[in-house]
Parts: C-alpha cells; sequence; structure tokens
C-alpha cells in the first residue's frame, strides 16, 4: 500500500492498512494508525502521531515545526492528531513550540478544507469544521463541534467554544463564547449559532435557556461581572448553561462582545 515514488524513513511507524501515495515523504517518528490515508505529494515531519482511519490529501504538509522567527526546532515537540479526520489540499499543521507544553493536540472527527491552517501548540477538540483557509495562529483552543468559516483568522492565545460559529473572514481578537455565532472585523456577536444546536439534537428547551443566557450577556446592558453573577445563578438548571458560564469566567481575553 506504500507506493514505490515515496520515500518513507525506516524510523517510521505505519499500522496495517494504511496507503501512502506517490512523490509523498514520511519522516523519522512518525506513527500512522490503521487504515490511514495520504495522498500524493504529502510531507509529514517530526515527532507525529496520527491515529486511525484519516485521509490527508495532496500537497499537505503535517509536522513542520513551530514559526516563530528566530526559534530554533525542538525535536522535543510533538504533534498529535486522533482518528476520523479529513485534511483536503494544502493544509499545514505545525508541531507544538517550547514557548508553551510543545504540543499541538487535533482530536477526532475533524473536517478541514483547503488551506486550512493549524499552528504551534494549538488544542483542536472533536467533530469541528474548518472551511477553505481557516487560520489559527499559535496557543488557540477550538471546541468541539465549532465552526470556523472561509478565511477566518483567529488570534493566538484566543479560545473558540463548542458549537460556536465564526463567520466568514471574520476577524477574532477575544474569546468566543460556547454556542455563539459571530462575525465581521473585528468580529461581534451575531446571536446563538442555531442552526448547529439543531445538528447536535439540542431540545428547544435548551435551546431557548440558552437563548435567555444570551440575552443577558449581550442585550441587557450589563456589565461583564453582573452577566456572570446572573449567569452562575442560572447554570445549575442545565449542563450547557453550565459550560456557557464556565467558558466565560475562565476567559482570559475577554470575550467577544
Amino acid at each position: 500500500m506504500i507506493d514505490p515514488d515515496s520515500r518513507v524513513h525506516p524510523d517510521a511507524r505505519l499500522a496495517a492498512g494504511v496507503e501512502v501515495g506517490p512523490w509523498t515523504t514520511i519522516g523519522a517518528g512518525v506513527e500512522l494508525g490503521a487504515g490511514t490515508r495520504v495522498g500524493a505529494h504529502v510531507v509529514i515531519a517530526g515527532a507525529v502521531r496520527i491515529g486511525r482511519n484519516n485521509q490527508i490529501h495532496p500537497y499537505c504538509s503535517i509536522g513542520e515545526p513551530a514559526q516563530i522567527k528566530g526559534l530554533a526546532d525542538d525535536p522535543g515537540t510533538r504533534l498529535e492528531i486522533g482518528d476520523g479526520n479529513v485534511f483536503r489540499e494544502y493544509c499545514s499543521i505545525n508541531r507544538g513550540s517550547p514557548k508553551d507544553q510543545g504540543l499541538t493536540r487535533i482530536g477526532d472527527d475533524n473536517y478541514f478544507m483547503t488551506g486550512a491552517h493549524v499552528a504551534h501548540d494549538c488544542v483542536v477538540g472533536n467533530h469541528t469544521i474548518f472551511a477553505n483557509n481557516a487560520t489559527l495562529a499559535g496557543h488557540v483552543e477550538v471546541g468541539d463541534h465549532a465552526f470556523l468559516s472561509g478565511f477566518c483568522g483567529i488570534h493566538q492565545f484566543c479560545r473558540v467554544g463548542e458549537s460556536a460559529f465564526v463567520g466568514p473572514s471574520a476577524v477574532v481578537l477575544k474569546d468566543v463564547p460556547p454556542f455563539v455565532t459571530v462575525a465581521g472585523n473585528t468580529a461581534q456577536p451575531h446571536g446563538l449559532n442555531r442552526v448547529g444546536l439543531r445538528r447536535r439534537g439540542f431540545s428547544a428547551e435548551d435551546i431557548d435557556a440558552l437563548r435567555r443566557a444570551y440575552k443577558l450577556l449581550y442585550r441587557k446592558g450589563l456589565t461583564r461581572a453582573e452577566a456572570q453573577a446572573r449567569l452562575d445563578a442560572l447554570a445549575p438548571a442545565s449542563m450547557h448553561l453550565q459550560r456557557f458560564a464556565e467558558f466565560l469566567r475562565a476567559s482570559k481575553r475577554g470575550i467577544v462582545r
């Protein structure tokens, strides 16, 4: 299943059923899980562990060092990718850097469209979608089921909460709360991600509770501290409200507001 025109380092570890296309280079220390398919003209380099049943399409660059000027490559930095992810053409995913924990981590069942970029030390959850040329700067966290539209950019150290929706060409400079839609340059809130919530099977009661929480945060003229106190009081009624309130409480950069 390895094309004779590819170059696979003898120290790379490929599980059963891995496919490698022509003119692809897989370096020392790379691990590929069973059923993963790597297309033509792909480069996978460095300490990279990729799980089962991933699809890596042509011209992707997976595991190159962090893009930090003047920083020497560190062989101790890593990239970990889970199972069932799809990386379409020209995606680039960097390893971690010594300036953080040295690890970039991507979960399961994510879909990265053409040209998407995940920089050093990012953490991406499960079931996310990155549309064409969606870009993460370093140290970004993206929660489960988030949707990043085409050409959006997320500033370093920001967090995008679960089931958030980032609109096309949005410039995100602060944290995006869970379940919220943001858009624009710079990004501003535009209501709940109702479509995403319905697709996840949220009930009408769940969505209504989050709608009330959104209004508390964005429509009542409250300070963030006042909104936080009101949300904390409501949170025990719903696990979704609890996650919403916890995300806001943990924000260090501030939230899109």
